[in-house]
């Protein structure tokens, strides 16, 4: 049955483990068809209802998917497969411009921070039964989110932007709902929803964030939740414009019903200022995590949002981690009341870097996106040959493949690393890759 692989099992979480691992191995390509239930039933032996459990976990962890008549197939990237398995390995003497990384040289040293959170955890040990928020962090966090015009909510902390997300999706959502995601967008994300049991409704983004008409069609297939990305935007470095905000607070007003997820990972590194969409609808976070701006093993987001989301965010994450770290959260108190880092002159590095590529790419013919943010995104006819010219030239860069879902292909450079004299060769490199001739949209 399905050629070499045979399915094996008698209850139901033995056949739904006996198909993911052989997707996970490649046993199983994506787009393949599982047997029709009641065939795969006679062949195991097993009654009908025991597979039909087996394919619904399948669905719900993101491994397959369902279209009635035409039967199940393995999803065309399954949750065990990652999108960060789409990668180039930069081998020696090639320079990698793909990972996305921040720039040492401007993070913050975390050994004072760490120390004074270390000495004031002797003074006073964080125990069971205390509050899962530090009182310092919980009253600089609010400060922060009502200076950025957010309506006044609770705080939660999260280990990262994406395990906040995921947990704001588990409070409101269940397998089968549709939420609406940036296309290009965070690669992470997008596997993130169907892991979840959550089918992904692309959204096409220009340089000024979601595209009002995409939304609307989004809205209108009925999504129960929109994910954006408030400035520094992964791939593209899109922001969200003052227009642009007030086209999708109107669209978003006529949906209240919708969950709104914001996610400011940018903060801290960026000079634009935050144009929130949040407070039109019932539901809504905004999602700051210290990855760009401190390091990403610094794993902590705080979160703002309606007391309902985030005491149910809360309350689950009682039932199993318990709490982020009290350490890690008062080194970051350390580091905001410090001022460890200048956002302007963060903001201001990363912008020289990514302006001078894109200025360079330009005078080349090539178009480039990169309004905020680490990154800039090259639309490319074919990027399979662009990612393998520019490695062949001593570059390694991001496949869009990773970040792309209906967009047109294109390829991320991370420019961190990048200095001065890096951006002629690079812009010459990629011209050469590309093809010099009209560049294509990303929407």
């Amino acid at each position: 049955m399905l050629g070499e692989y045979r399915i094996e099992g008698r209850r139901a979480s033995e056949i739904a483990a006996s198909v993911e691992r052989a997707v996970g191995a490649g046993e199983l390509q994506p787009g393949e068809v599982l047997p029709p239930l009641r065939e795969l039933a006679v062949y195991l032996e097993v009654n009908p209802n025991t597979v039909a459990a087996a394919y619904r976990t399948l669905r719900d962890r993101g491994v397959i998917e369902t279209a009635g008549r035409r039967g199940s197939r393995v999803r065309p990237r399954p949750a065990s497969t990652s999108r960060e398995a789409v990668r180039v390995v930069a081998p020696p003497g090639v320079r990698n411009v793909a990972d996305g990384n921040p720039d040492p040289a401007l993070l913050p040293s975390l050994e004072e921070a760490f120390a004074e959170a270390a000495a004031r955890n002797a003074h006073r040990p964080v125990l069971y039964g205390m509050p899962a928020v530090d009182d310092d962090f919980e009253a600089l966090a609010r400060a922060a989110f009502l200076r950025a015009g957010l309506p006044e909510g609770p705080i939660a902390v999260a280990s990262g932007s994406l395990d906040a997300i995921e947990r704001v999706l588990a409070a409101h959502l269940r397998p089968g709902d549709a939420v609406a995601v940036e296309d290009p967008g965070w690669g992470s994300l997008l596997d993130l929803i169907p892991a979840l049991g959550l089918r992904p409704v692309p959204v096409g983004v220009d340089d000024d964030g979601p595209m009002p008409d995409r939304l609307a069609a989004a809205l209108k297939q009925g999504v129960r939740a929109v994910v954006v990305t408030d400035r520094a935007q992964n791939p593209t470095g899109a922001a969200i414009s003052a227009p642009r905000a007030a086209e999708l607070r109107t669209l978003l007003a006529g949906h209240p019903g919708v969950l709104l997820i914001e996610d400011d990972h940018g903060h801290g590194i960026v000079d634009l200022p935050l144009h929130r969409l949040s407070g039109v609808t019932d539901h809504w976070v905004l999602v700051r995590s210290t990855a760009k701006a401190y390091g990403p093993d610094l794993r902590l987001a705080a979160l703002t949002g309606d007391t309902v989301t985030v005491d149910r965010v809360r309350g689950r994450q009682r039932l199993g981690p318990g709490w982020v770290s009290h350490l890690l959260q008062r080194a970051v108190v350390h580091l905001w009341r410090t001022s460890a880092i200048d956002p302007t002159a963060v903001a201001a590095a990363y912008g020289e870097r990514r302006d001078a590529l894109i200025q360079a790419l330009k005078q080349r013919g090539v178009q480039a996106h990169g309004r905020s943010g680490m990154n800039v995104w090259v639309p490319v006819p074919d990027e399979t040959s662009a990612v393998a010219r520019l490695l062949h030239s001593g570059w390694a860069v991001a496949p869009g493949a990773r970040f792309r879902m209906q967009s047109p292909p294109g390829i991320r450079i991370t420019v961190s690393g990048l200095t001065a004299d890096d951006t002629v060769p690079l812009a010459d490199a990629v011209a050469e890759a590309r093809g010099v001739g009209e560049a294509r949209r990303y929407e």
